[in-house]
């Protein structure tokens, strides 16, 4: 780690922070992901029920995203994505979940088997869950029924009411090195993820929005690029926002927002599962003023090809997500020019 470096922290899980990692780890910052524990679902989930540790899933995509990219890791880093099939008497388990795993029961200690797999990863940072209690997460619906476990959050049924709540159902107590690397931090990244099942059960942890407020880091949220049915159906950036700041308990400082269109084919795919593109009308701009105290929008966008049985599907890109926030990180002026596009984003500057 280079101590003249900025300190970036990317709070949130798997699948989400890795694509910010994935980019950031190219550039000259000191790099921490702090990641929920608290997936109750597949492979992830069911290691978690027999062996009784926290659940490695999201720490495992994260460890990847940071991955050296080498001749030396190659191996290692294709292994450690494979999932066996679910026929198999391995029943659907990624290996690199098995791997981890393996190391925590070994050690009796979820840190030690992360340290020792991003040695072998090589990684750029480091990688921390949030806590290193177990806990279920838990949501209450408009309708009061309330739903227990991560897993039964993200998949329920096809049409059901919209979530109220998400909160914890035990206090869990911060992972020091967490906090110790909010306290650190130059840039505290929010996003991109599921905002109720990635992002917020972080939030939940105690100590953690106490050690955001009292970091003097500047905070960003990445808002979500497609809505996602149950969740957040007919949201805006500012519905993001406002659940954000709830949790949260004060206004982030910036809000990074896509204003690439999503392509018409893209959406059709995404149709098929009610989820619509979050975009940014010009009658709700002027709103943000009351949700963020700077706002960027830029292109941020890439589609991914269909591989196998996979579909067309619409992500942040990483170089373009890194290059964003490596500019708010470093900016000092009123304007910057996003290194990727060469487009202006106005208005984040102190």
């Amino acid at each position: 780690m280079n101590e003249n470096s900025p300190e970036i922290v990317v709070i949130g899980g798997g699948t989400g922070s890795s694509v910010a990692l994935k980019g950031l780890r190219h550039h000259d910052v000191n790099l921490t992901a702090i990641v929920t524990a608290f997936d109750s679902g597949g492979s992830s989930g069911r290691l978690r029920d027999e062996f009784g540790h926290l659940s490695l899933g999201d720490i495992r995509q994260c460890l990847i995203a940071l991955a050296e990219e080498s001749p030396q890791t190659e191996a290692f880093r294709l292994a450690t994505q494979y999932r066996f099939s679910d026929d198999s008497s391995l029943n659907g388990h990624n290996l690199g979940n098995l791997f981890l795993s393996a190391l925590t029961v070994m050690h009796d200690d979820i840190e030690v088997a992360v340290q020792m797999m991003s040695r072998m990863l090589r990684i750029t940072g480091n990688v921390l869950p949030v806590a290193l209690e177990r806990a279920d997460l838990c949501a209450e619906l408009i309708d009061g029924s309330v739903l227990r476990g991560e897993s039964t959050i993200d998949l329920r049924g096809y049409d059901p009411p919209p979530i109220k709540r998400v909160y914890l159902d035990r206090d869990v107590k911060p992972n020091a090195q967490a906090i110790e690397a909010i306290h650190n931090a130059d840039v505290i990244v929010l996003g991109p993820g599921d905002i109720y099942t990635s992002i917020v059960p972080n939030l939940l942890v105690n100590g953690i929005v106490d050690a955001i407020h009292a970091s003097h880091a500047r905070t960003i949220y990445v808002c979500n690029l497609m809505t996602k049915h149950g969740e957040t159906d007919g949201f805006t950036p500012i519905d993001f926002l406002r659940e954000i700041n709830a949790y949260l308990g004060v206004s982030v400082d910036v809000v990074l927002i896509n204003n690439d269109p999503v392509p018409i084919d893209v959406q059709q795919v995404y149709s098929t599962v009610k989820a619509k593109p979050v975009v940014l009308t010009d009658g709700l701009g002027a709103q943000l003023d009351m949700w963020s105290r700077q706002q960027v929008c830029l292109p941020l966008t890439q589609v991914l090809i269909p591989t196998g049985e996979d579909e067309l599907r619409v992500r942040h890109d990483p170089s373009k997500l890194a290059a964003a926030i490596v500019g708010l990180t470093n900016s000092v002026t009123n304007g910057f020019v996003d290194t990727e596009t060469g487009m202006e984003a106005v208005n984040f500057a102190d």
